[in-house]
């Protein structure tokens, strides 16, 4: 039997065509043989921000250009398919020379977004464009869900770093990693996974376990040696008592003396505000102000902001579960619409999931350096404001200003976020929310497109 590394099992199903559901070659199967390849458009948006979500940041924009440029079956693939006895020759020959021929148009990844706009649009035949549904769904899905937790969390912090320790409880490798460089874009500070930092150029940071003081007979011991391995490290003092292990480093920087070079302390249990208060007092009181306090322990942004109203000196934060899963909001209601076919508007009337027909811009309209709100326009419509979307690949192939380096995207993420009125950036919901405006042009189509199809509907 084959065995796999970590990483060689992770790169083999990412790599995988068949990561898809049943029903899109099924769909595309009966789409071949009813000769239904005219060049169609599918959006990818989110219908309604989740309750405690003023805004979201566009993510995975990266992942989902790499599939459409790579995307192949593998002869392996082929005669599992054929094993199942579902699919047709005709299905079978054309993934077998299958290539994604389309174009996508999409919104820079760290860009803020609301309600029915349009992370991305595949403009592509019909076939292709159905194929890449669910892959695309599950990338931009899970680093637009990251990237918007994580954005909350830093706004919280009020500027002070913030540390990603979230991979041990995230579901599943691909999302310790994708959610790593989502949090970055929003503008964590670093991570502690060690393959996000070496595959993205992330900055590592980490400090100690509990386990390795327990490993010790006693805290000033474990502090010794580990500081002498590590000057330049952060311990953690509440294995036992917080404020006995605050007195340890000080007696450690005593007997280190000007060999001391411990940058912070970590506090990760207990009432956080007042430790943090006393260990501050500590620590000054011997002369080392310059050492910080690092949080940790359960956070999420509503605790991290609780501690800063409370005015505790905690210097940075280390955030795990709450951001790495986002527990307060663990899904989107995102989808992936056919809006356009050869050439003509599609939508649907469903209650609740009513859909807007055709290809979309949104412009973003600015005053005095702040956004007070966008409009979700007909793609070909040229309204005042800043149009979002734009073309990233043609003809499969990504455009050579496609993909910004990540330093680039987490610059842009933080601009477009300081664009947005102080009263959306904040934990709590906004009332009214974001102002989404429907242009005059496209509510026209709308009416005219299910005008059309109610006819249809009752004709003989």
């Amino acid at each position: 039997m084959s065995t796999f590394t970590g990483e060689s099992l992770e790169v083999l199903v990412m790599a995988s065509a068949l990561l898809t559901d049943l029903y899109e070659l099924t769909m595309v199967d009966a789409y071949l043989s009813e000769g239904l390849q005219d060049e169609a458009a599918f959006s990818l948006f989110v219908r309604r921000l989740p309750a405690r979500r003023n805004y979201l940041v566009a993510c995975g924009l990266e992942e989902a250009l790499t599939y459409l440029e790579t995307l192949r079956f593998s002869s392996e693939e082929l005669a599992w398919l054929e094993s199942l006895g579902r699919f047709s020759p005709r299905l079978l020959e054309w993934l077998e020379h299958f290539h994604f021929t389309g174009d996508v148009h999409a919104v820079p990844e760290g860009t803020p977004l609301f309600g029915e706009e349009p992370l991305l649009e595949v403009i592509a035949p019909l076939p292709e464009a159905q194929l890449v549904e669910t892959y695309l769904i599950n990338q931009v899905h899970l680093q637009t869900l990251a990237a918007s937790k994580a954005a909350r969390v830093v706004e919280a912090a009020q500027g002070r770093p913030v540390v990603d320790f979230g991979v041990r409880r995230m579901h599943g490798v691909d999302a310790g990693l994708k959610v790593a460089r989502a949090a970055y874009v929003a503008g964590v500070s670093a991570t502690s996974n060690l393959l996000a930092g070496q595959r993205y150029g992330i900055p590592v940071a980490g400090t100690m376990a509990h386990s390795y003081v327990q490993a010790h007979d006693d805290e000033r011991s474990a502090f010794r040696a580990y500081a002498r391995r590590f000057p330049e490290t952060t311990l953690l003092v509440d294995t036992y008592d917080t404020l006995e292990g605050v007195r340890k480093v000080v007696e450690l920087s005593r007997e280190l003396g000007p060999e001391f070079q411990v940058r912070a302390v970590r506090l990760d249990s207990g009432d956080l505000v007042s430790l943090a208060h006393s260990a501050r007092r500590l620590l000054d009181a011997a002369g080392l102000e310059h050492v910080h306090i690092f949080a940790s322990g359960g956070l999420d942004e509503d605790e991290v902001a609780r501690l800063l109203e409370h005015h505790a000196p905690i210097d940075a934060f280390g955030v795990g579960t709450a951001m790495g899963v986002s527990t307060d909001a663990p899904a989107l209601d995102m989808a992936y619409k056919l809006v356009e076919y050869a050439g003509h508007g599609r939508l649907k009337l469903s209650p609740g999931k009513v859909l807007l027909p055709g290809r979309k811009q949104v412009f973003r309209q600015e005053a005095d350096g702040m956004a007070p709100r966008d409009v979700l326009a007909r793609h070909e419509e040229a309204l005042p404001g800043r149009p979002l979307l734009r073309r990233v690949m043609r003809a499969g192939r990504r455009l050579e200003d496609a993909s910004p380096s990540l330093a680039a995207i987490r610059a842009h993420a933080r601009e477009e976020r300081e664009r947005l009125p102080p009263a959306v950036r904040r934990l709590e919901p906004v009332r009214p929310p974001y102002r989404v405006d429907v242009s005059p042009a496209l509510n026209a189509a709308k009416e005219q497109v299910s005008s059309w199809l109610r006819e249809a509907a009752h004709a003989p």
